[in-house]
């Protein structure tokens, strides 16, 4: 076995190899680059060696400064996470010559893998189905035009080198082919240095399914079953869950049997996913359709682990020790339900636009989850409600998210043995999160958890676009749940009133309870009457425990089923103190809550409130980024949805459009500049 591991990666992936090099007894080395300097993989580890400035380009991409640094700490492996130089055979190829082992599989199966169209052909070849489309070298945009009208609409144009929802763009038309070819060209130019561009159907109601598959250096290769993967927002998964809701044991195996059909055919070793495509309209079991194989561990990883109790960072670094797999397909089973949601840094309430900045305040759920047990396949020891909450996640309290990197936080992962009660451990993990600073999607990963057609697992890779047209604007509250908050704004007003009292001397008659308020919330108001020991809102009793000290960030309140004893609901309700009052955040909604004494309540109805300022005449950037492109200049007239500008943003591309017809009055900002959120690029008048 190995002495020493140096992971060649960043962020929560190397944090979470470090633990179980740790758990194997395998001393850890990690590298980081100057805006990682003091994140906590690198505290973490045993050592750390600089690689150079924050661009990855700088950093984390140089092969031979990551040799090097092995080199001169006598690390005997190579761990390369995902991303980066995770899928470079070069890289792969560069470790076997300096003698140090390659955590992954063979250079040779990462080249047949590597190129979408190269492993399209091997995996029709292996007798694997594939979907159709024209695998050729794309010269040009009327090329691709006439291919794609040869296929039929809609159509998906991919860079063959891309991965992690980079260079994808769908067509419904010649004209998106138009404006999208050679914008998928450049992002995978820019993220993979490969700017080549294939063009195959679009499968209609698509489910996106992946097949683990580990194999070892001696012949043996399995699959762990299947994970869904269909829930994404431009390309980019946002939930994981294992099992699939739609996938039969039949399909299962047919997808498993041909996913190992394909590793073996590049002589592949490691653990390793196969993707496939689904139609969800197929209900033969034969409607899946390969993708591309990833030849290294997927960031969605923890709920196979969590459903077989293989830790399979610990399997890969046996694999590459030489050692074989301690078990065989016949001993392959899947115990209960896992569900990951990504926790990115992005703003859904204004399109999902990326966001940075530092973390002042971060604190995830209290964790349960059990360690590997000795015996894989085995159902998880979890804790007393069935489930379980583990997070993985490589930022920290006072930390930056920063524009170099992938935007993610943190993988929040739920166990259960079943899918209902995972989902539901997902929302309760969600409400005790805290992130402040930088935008977030918890709202919205709350509100996904708590949507019927999610919950009843209709899931389609379009899920989000469809039932999300106009954006995400918060969850709906049901009337019970307003009714709840108001109860809980109250209780927050009246113990902070009794202590503002006590601090003052004042320490007569207690003001509160009994008490009657009147809450203003989610645009109306809710008569609140507190005794000793009941709360009453809208004259609706309310049987329920809050449990609440001044100065708390989080509340926690229990509702009672019609007995009074047993426990109907739990929940985790996020306060901040704002001018208005309080805003109040759980499952998925965030409110303003003005607590008014009743008697004074009539004469505070017509509140002032100031009015934005009509924007509309000018193009902001949604986003921190770079201008890359402009496609007006001053006195061109545009109309309502024609391209103006291009901004990149995190290895994205992002077309900004005209909201208003008019004419350009003038140019704020030129190609190659970097600019902030909102930085005004253009006015039209």
């Amino acid at each position: 076995m190995f002495t020493k591991i140096l992971i060649a990666n960043r962020g929560e992936i190397a944090c979470r190899v470090i633990r179980t090099a740790r758990r194997m007894g395998i001393k850890t080395v990690a590298v980081y680059s100057d805006a990682d300097a003091r994140s906590p993989h690198v505290l973490l580890a045993d050592e750390a060696v600089r690689l150079g400035p924050a661009p990855a380009s700088e950093s984390y991409l140089k092969a031979e400064l990551i040799l090097l640094a092995a080199k001169e700490t006598g690390a005997d492996c190579i761990h390369p996470g995902y991303g980066f130089l995770s899928e470079r055979e070069s890289f792969a190829k560069a470790c076997a010559e300096a003698g140090i082992a390659f955590v992954g599989p063979p250079p040779g199966a990462i080249a047949a893998m590597g190129d979408k169209i190269e492993s399209k052909k091997l995996a029709k070849a292996a007798g694997v189905n594939v979907v159709p489309g024209y695998l050729g070298e794309i010269a040009d945009t009327e090329e691709a035009v006439r291919i794609a009208a040869e296929i039929g609409f809609p159509v998906m144009m991919k860079a063959s080198a891309g991965g992690g929802g980079k260079g994808m763009r769908l067509a419904y038309s010649e004209k998106d082919v138009r404006e999208g070819f050679e914008a998928t060209k450049r992002e995978g130019l820019a993220s993979f240095g490969d700017d080549r561009v294939f063009i195959e159907k679009f499968i209609e109601q698509p489910r996106h399914i992946e097949i683990q598959v580990l194999g070892d250096q001696h012949g043996n290769i399995v699959y762990l079953g299947e994970r869904e993967c269909s829930v994404q927002r431009r390309h980019q998964k946002v939930v994981e869950e294992a099992p699939s809701p739609f996938v039969t044991p039949e399909m299962r195996n047919a997808m498993g049997e041909q996913a190992v059909a394909l590793a073996r055919a590049v002589g592949y070793y490691s653990a390793g996913t196969v993707e496939l495509i689904v139609s969800g309209a197929d209900t033969s079991g034969q409607g899946f359709y390969f993708l591309e194989m990833n030849t290294r561990l997927q960031v969605e990883h923890p709920v196979t682990e969590a459903v077989t109790g293989l830790d399979l960072v610990e399997q890969m670094i046996r694999v590459a020790a030489g050692e074989k797999l301690g078990f065989t397909q016949n001993d392959v089973r899947l115990n209960g339900w896992a569900i990951e949601n990504r926790v990115y840094a992005e703003d859904p309430y204004r399109g999902f636009l990326p966001s940075i900045g530092r973390l002042v305040r971060y604190g995830g759920p209290e964790q349960n989850a059990p360690d590997y047990p000795e015996e894989p396949f085995v159902a998880a020891s979890s804790a007393a409600d069935g489930a379980y909450v583990r997070v993985d996640d490589g930022v920290a309290e006072g930390g930056e998210v920063s524009r170099f990197y992938d935007p993610m936080i943190a993988k929040l992962i739920t166990w259960a043995p079943t899918r209902e009660q995972a989902i539901d451990a997902q929302i309760a993990a969600i409400d005790e999160f805290e992130i402040e600073g930088p935008g977030h999607n918890l709202d919205f990963l709350s509100a996904l958890m708590q949507h019927p057609r999610y919950r009843e697992g209709r899931l389609t890779t379009g899920f989000i676009a469809e039932e999300y047209p106009d954006g995400f604007h918060g969850a709906s509250p049901s009337p019970s749940l307003k009714r709840t908050l108001a109860a809980i704004a109250a209780f927050v007003a009246t113990a902070e009133a009794d202590r503002a009292r006590r601090i003052d001397g004042q320490l007569g008659k207690r003001l509160l309870p009994p008490a009657d308020w009147v809450v203003r919330i989610a645009g109306a108001d809710h008569a609140v009457e507190l005794a000793e020991d009941e709360i009453a809102v809208d004259g609706t009793l309310l049987d329920m425990d809050v449990a609440y000290t001044p100065g708390d960030r989080l509340i926690e309140a229990t509702l009672y089923a019609e007995d009074g004893e047993t426990p109907a609901e739990r929940l985790v309700v996020k306060l901040a103190r704002v001018r208005a009052g309080y805003r109040l955040t759980t499952r998925g909604v965030s409110h303003v809550a003005r607590v008014l004494p009743a008697h004074v309540a009539p004469y505070a109805r017509h509140l002032i409130e100031k009015v934005p300022p009509d924007l509309s005449r000018f193009l902001l950037c949604p986003m921190p980024g770079l201008l890359t492109q402009l496609h007006v200049k001053p006195g061109d007239r545009v109309e309502i949805g024609q391209p103006l500008a291009v901004v990149e943003a995190m290895k994205m591309e992002n077309i900004l459009r005209a909201e208003k017809a008019g004419q350009v009055k003038a140019l704020q900002a030129q190609p190659g500049d970097s600019l902030a959120v909102d930085a005004v690029i253009l006015e039209i008048e």
